[in-house]
């Protein structure tokens, strides 16, 4: 071949002849390989790779296309991708414009599915520890779930008929391509709410379906955050047989929606019942145990007697120890009135000799102490009868009496004191250092003489010593005798 034979072409003319004898010869292919590459662009679109162990096969889905999948696009998943070969003259290759995306087979999926448990669970996502319990009387419910499906019917009719509850629901779509993050946005949100609308428990929910039309709860962002939710979750996705793997990381799982409602508040009327019950079992311990004391207390008081019983005898030993203090008190009392008559006559004279006002305070302080224990007595006396509550009666005999032997007392102390003999018309003489003069001898030989009256003292000089200082003389009069002042 010559070289005028051979065509020539500019690059956009060639770019262009290869992308329509392309597009004509392949039209709409299905291709079967496993994901390599999974990149999403900011604008939404996703760009990935389809491979074999031969070959790589660069493919595209738009935007509109990747919203409407079921199943997200992820590295190492095989899938069937339906789509229409072209070209990207930009970069001189052929690419894949994808418009269905679908795993190859359950298998392909269970096989993901197995890989992405084993992965979660050696983090420790699933561990049993880490699940906490659901609140018996929850306060509020939180429920993410479509609003618009028959599974969030189902829930609030359940809860109506078992325990009236206040539910808040998170409207989240719950199959297809964005249903992950708003799943995951649903669960977060409700963490948040302020403390006095916070739920209580959350219940995320969906009905029925296919393994692709469950496998956004098989989502590790769905997974991770049902398992660092704050508030217990209940996770009720799918009918009994169907799991995910969010069941695995919930602290509860439902077979059911309805059963997720069931599990989340008890029966109303079994509660009433339940505390009809126990307040009747406490009614009756409670009186089991008053009866109980009542008669353990009517035996101890057949134990003890009466307390007048007891009473009465310690009473009569008090009034025979009265009435023997009282008697011997009074015999006492008359021994030294006696012994006291017997020596007043030399006890008078010996208190003038020096000391009399002494002595006499002496005296003095004794009987005032005399008094004053006289006077603890009866208050200690009044006191023992107030606390054994005796009759007012026998207190105010007990008292007299002992207001008698005071008195009696403070007229021994009298009748011991000089006072009462000068009261009686008798005079002390004493020398002026305070010795006693017996005689009128011992009188006329001192300087000056004290005498002593009942009312006070009078000093004076005796006649003799004045009439011998001034030469006169008395006639007929002893001069020991007579005084002047």
């Amino acid at each position: 071949m010559t070289s005028d034979n051979i065509p020539e072409y500019s690059v956009s003319e060639l770019s262009g002849k290869l992308k329509r004898t392309i597009e004509d010869t392949y039209g709409y292919v299905r291709v079967r390989g496993e994901l390599g590459r999974v990149t999403r662009a900011a604008s939404g679109h996703v760009y990935l790779d389809l491979k074999d162990e031969r070959a790589v096969i660069s493919s595209v889905m738009w935007k509109g296309t990747a919203a409407r999948q079921t199943v997200k696009p992820e590295q190492g998943l095989e899938v069937v991708a339906t789509g229409r070969m072209s070209t990207f003259p930009g970069q001189s290759r052929y690419q894949l414009i994808i418009d269905t995306l679908a795993p190859a087979g359950a298998g392909a999926l269970m096989a993901l599915y197995e890989e992405r448990k084993k992965k979660l669970a050696a983090e420790g996502l699933f561990a049993p520890e880490r699940k906490r319990p659901i609140p018996r009387l929850p306060r509020r419910i939180g429920v993410v779930t479509s609003p618009s499906g028959a599974v969030i019917r189902d829930i609030l009719h359940r809860l109506r008929d078992r325990f009236p509850s206040h539910v808040i629901v998170w409207p989240s779509v719950v199959q297809g391509e964005g249903a992950p993050a708003q799943i995951v946005r649903g669960i977060k949100g409700l963490a948040l709410l302020p403390e006095e609308t916070r739920p209580d428990v959350i219940i995320v929910a969906r009905g029925g379906g296919s393994l692709e039309d469950l496998w956004c709860f098989n989502d590790e962002e769905v997974v991770r955050a049902a398992a660092a939710s704050p508030i217990p979750l209940i996770s009720a996705v799918g009918h009994e047989t169907d799991t995910t793997l969010i069941d695995y990381a919930a602290d509860l799982r439902a077979p059911t929606p309805t059963a997720a409602a069931e599990l989340a508040v008890p029966v109303r009327t079994e509660l009433l019942s339940d505390v009809a019950n126990l307040e009747g079992r406490l009614i009756r311990q409670l009186t089991a145990q008053t009866e109980g004391a009542r008669l353990r207390l009517q035996a101890a008081a057949r134990g003890l007697g009466s307390p007048q019983a007891l009473v009465e005898p310690a009473i009569q030993r008090l009034d025979r120890a009265e009435e023997q203090l009282r008697n011997a008190a009074g015999r006492a009392i008359s021994q030294r009135e006696l012994r006291l008559s017997r020596v007043a006559p030399r006890l008078v004279p010996s208190l003038l000799r020096g000391d009399t006002n002494r002595r006499a305070d002496r005296l003095d302080r004794a009987g005032e102490r005399l008094t004053a224990a006289m006077g603890r007595n009866h208050e200690r006396h009044g006191r023992r009868l107030a606390d054994q509550r005796l009759p007012a009666r026998l207190m105010r005999s007990r008292l007299d009496a002992m207001a008698s032997s005071l008195s009696q007392a403070e007229r021994l102390l009298a009748s011991v004191s000089y006072h009462g003999v000068l009261d009686r018309g008798f005079a002390l003489v004493s020398a002026p250092k305070g010795g006693l003069l017996k005689s009128a001898k011992d009188a006329s030989q001192a300087p000056e003489i004290t005498v002593t009256f009942a009312d006070g003292p009078l000093r004076a000089t005796p006649l003799g010593k004045a009439a011998k200082g001034s030469g006169k003389k008395v006639q007929g009069k002893s001069q020991a005798s007579l005084f002047e002042d």
